[in-house]
């Protein structure tokens, strides 16, 4: 686990609490380690580092991580969406304004269109591209070179990225869920940066319900800080760190009350499942995108919640952190 370092000016301005530099980066040690290396030999060289394919759930530190990156490089960071980017030209005009070794952060890219992927493809492999003049008969492809760049590509959803685009990023990093150890120190850094006292058991209370994940850990020390303010003296203690999360909804586990709603439908609409995640979607009057990509990841790590062949099931240790009991049936259909 990286030491907390004190934050610079810069830092302390940054309202998303976004460490700057590899030494202010939590957690996640494999990969910055690698990562290290592979910039430091990519600067020795005065070669663009690798294009890189950063996943995992969402909030664990991709995009800060794409940002470190180019500091690190010396480079700009430019950003796109892959949802934003709806035709070739778009992807075109953020290619040829790259400069040389630039960064290029796409988020969400397992939602690029697969016709954007194609102009895509001898960008990374050869950094040229090829450009169509005209319409018809007489219509003429030109290569158009670019500059050396690096893209870094951000998702939520490996499994989506076509075999052509996965294969074509020689820096794989895939991100682990945060110890609460990890999630302490980003906590005692993200005080210091928004100036707000708090004790030893605060931030281990937080740390201990932000279920594995910075971005929430630092949403609710965010709210302890309202609550501290308007109840308190401006500290967060244990007593205060408990009421907001308590008021938040947020058990002892991290879990939300969406968490909760998810299991109690598959288990008591549905029997403990199996049952299909359009379903369970329907039932709970949420999207199954923001089920499979939010909650899903932490429940299934936690053993709350198991992914079969015929649909989603919840697990006898699920059922108990809700204080439900299974029917006997799902226990004895082969499941557990």
């Amino acid at each position: 686990m990286n030491p907390l370092v004190d934050p610079t000016e810069q830092e302390r301005a940054d309202p998303a609490l976004r460490p700057r530099k590899f030494d202010g980066f939590v957690g996640q040690a494999r990969i910055i380690d690698n990562l290290r290396v592979y910039v430091r030999a990519a600067m020795d060289r005065r070669e663009p580092l690798d294009h890189v394919l950063l996943s995992g759930p969402p909030g664990l530190g991709k995009t800060s991580l794409a940002y470190i990156l180019a500091e690190e490089l010396g480079v700009q960071c430019r950003t796109a969406s892959g949802p934003t980017i709806e035709r070739g030209g778009d992807l075109a005009a953020i290619l040829t304004s790259l400069g040389d070794r630039e960064v290029l952060f796409i988020d969400e890219i397992h939602r690029l269109n697969r016709a954007i992927e194609e102009v895509l493809y001898p960008a990374l492999e050869d950094f040229s591209i090829d450009i169509t003049l005209g319409q018809g008969p007489g219509a003429q492809s030109v290569k158009v070179p670019l500059q050396r760049f690096t893209l870094i590509g951000a998702t939520t959803r490996s499994g989506m990225l076509t075999a052509p685009l996965r294969g074509r990023f020689g820096i794989h990093c895939t991100f682990d869920f945060y110890t609460p150890e990890e999630l302490a120190t980003i906590l005692r850094r993200s005080a210091q940066l928004l100036g707000v006292p708090t004790t030893p058991d605060a931030i281990i209370e937080l740390s201990r319900r932000s279920r594995g994940t910075p971005r929430i850990a630092n949403r609710l020390l965010r709210r302890a800080r309202d609550f501290a303010q308007v109840d308190g003296d401006g500290t967060i203690d244990a007593r205060i760190a408990r009421n907001a999360l308590d008021r938040l909804e947020v058990d002892g586990m991290g879990l939300d009350k969406l968490d909760r709603r998810i299991l109690h439908t598959i288990a008591v609409k549905f029997s403990g499942g199996p049952v299909g995640l359009d379903t369970i979607a329907a039932a709970i009057g949420e999207s199954s995108d923001t089920i499979e990509d939010t909650h899903e990841p932490y429940l299934l790590q936690q053993g709350f919640l198991m992914r079969t062949p015929r649909g989603r099931v919840v697990t006898p240790r699920g059922a108990e952190h809700l204080g439900v009991k299974l029917p006997a049936d799902a226990k004895q259909g082969g499941l557990f």
